[in-house]
């Protein structure tokens, strides 16, 4: 990950010793590590054992003492409940994890699957929407799905209620994949179990989360991050406008991907957030004919952020680690902040700061979040 010249250069290819399933769940699995600390510390500790074995001492230098690495007993416990749940585990390093996905600041590290990764890169587009769908939005997402998935195309979409089991029944056939909000055992809602064992059978049901989490609020956003993630472009069919269906669009557009709206009637407010989308720059589709087109249409290839990186001011006179995180604490509030605004306000290298962040983030008082960014907790 790049974010100027607060670079952490987020290492998501394969290493060069293959490192066991174990010690990858036990860094992932530790306290106060997510997906972005476990990358940044792969890329100051140049493997998973390494950055494991460091993360007490890291605890240690911020002040907390009963810091203790997740235990190779919990990481054992994860893995035999994945194998009695009929899971595989596909850790980042893994050919079957899906190459789109791997390039998102925040990609999960690890992922338990049921059902065939190879519907993981079958051209994914994710299909979303409100979950008090109406009886039209439910129409046009199951005619949106049936076409796109006879186009060629893997629907993708979150298993919840309205448009998302829409969408995932008429895609069946020719394969989806459910992003879950709990672990890979756990079903959300209940009435969906048959639906998510046709998945598991015909696609793919995909959780970060160790097997048996039951969904949390927090949970959701964290899916559809990943359901954006795994996707060419996001079709949203009927949302609110504050929806989780909005979140799942901003992600998209923050990872660089489509995003795409069926325009719905001014005076439903399910059609609210759709429309906001299409006023703010969303593709306007009518039809599965409208996306394919507008997926083929976007030919422009990826390139590296060429943003120029800002010029740090002149370094200050040495200050020690609590006026540092004092400093720190200061400038950011419960609103995301870019790092490198955060490093080029206080006029310091990233190599003095990262230290206090990781600090802070270690005693819990303030979160990484995706794209380079910083919050109070």
């Amino acid at each position: 990950m790049d974010t100027g010249i607060f670079s952490f250069g987020t290492p998501k290819t394969p290493p060069t010793t293959k490192e066991d399933d174990l010690t990858c769940l036990r860094l992932i699995r530790s306290r106060r590590v997510g997906p972005t600390t476990f990358y940044r510390l792969i890329a100051e500790h140049g493997s998973l054992a390494a950055s494991l074995d460091a993360l007490p001492g890291i605890a240690q230098a911020a002040g907390i003492e009963d810091y203790a690495p997740c235990s190779t007993a919990t990481a054992e416990a994860e893995l035999r409940a994945g194998q009695r749940a009929g899971a595989r585990l596909l850790r980042f390093d893994h050919p079957d994890y899906p190459d789109q996905l791997r390039q998102i600041d925040d990609a999960p590290p690890v992922l338990w699957l049921r059902g065939d990764p190879a519907r993981l890169k079958d051209q994914p587009l994710a299909v979303i929407g409100a979950r008090n769908a109406s009886s039209l939005g439910l129409r046009m997402a199951r005619g949106m799905a049936a076409a796109l998935g006879e186009a060629g195309h893997v629907v993708v979409s979150g298993l919840a209620r309205g448009i998302d089991t829409a969408a995932h029944n008429a895609s069946l056939p020719t394969g989806t994949v459910a992003v879950m909000a709990g672990g890979i055992d756990v079903i959300y809602p209940a009435e969906n179990a048959v639906l998510a064992a046709q998945i598991a059978e015909k696609g793919a049901l995909l959780s970060e989360l160790p097997p048996g989490t039951e969904p949390m609020a927090r949970h959701f956003p964290m899916r559809n991050r990943i359901i954006s993630g795994l996707a060419q472009a996001v079709i949203v069919i009927e949302a609110a406008h504050r929806s989780g269906s909005l979140l799942t669009a901003k992600n998209a557009l923050d990872q660089g991907r489509e995003v795409m709206a069926v325009p719905g009637h001014p005076m439903d407010a399910r059609a609210a957030g759709c429309n906001a989308l299409i006023r703010d720059g969303a593709t306007l589709v009518r039809s599965a004919q409208d996306v394919i087109a507008a997926v083929a249409a976007r030919t422009e290839p990826a390139t590296a952020d060429t943003r120029p990186e800002p010029v740090a001011k002149p370094a200050r006179p040495r200050i020690d680690q609590r006026e540092l995180e004092a400093a720190i604490l200061a400038r950011l509030s419960p609103s995301p902040t870019e790092e490198d605004l955060l490093i080029r306000d206080l006029g310091l290298s990233a190599a003095v700061l990262n230290p206090a962040i990781q600090a802070l983030e270690l005693q819990g008082r303030l979160t990484r979040l995706a794209g380079g960014r910083l919050a109070l907790t």
